[in-house]
């Protein structure tokens, strides 16, 4: 599973890569988490409002700080 935590570095960047690692933990899933900082690859995914989300390519969440359960619901579908 690829993940991608997508925002410029704010502190709701911060928050939702830190629940989407531990969220990941808690589940053992086999994924690699990466922080997405280039606004243009942001921006490419289509999402303006940051923080992002993006599940095997696929944007799951933009523009909110998703907790910890929220992030293991969208991870486990």
């Amino acid at each position: 599973m690829d993940i991608k935590v997508l925002g410029p570095g704010c502190p709701k960047c911060h928050t939702l890569e830190k629940n989407t690692r531990e969220a990941v933990k808690e589940l053992g899933l086999e994924a690699e988490v990466k922080k997405v900082t280039d606004l243009n690859e942001i921006a490419g995914y289509g999402v303006f409002i940051t923080p992002g989300l993006v599940v095997d390519g696929e944007v799951k969440l933009a523009g909110k700080v998703a907790t910890k359960n929220e992030i293991k619901k969208i991870l486990s579908k």
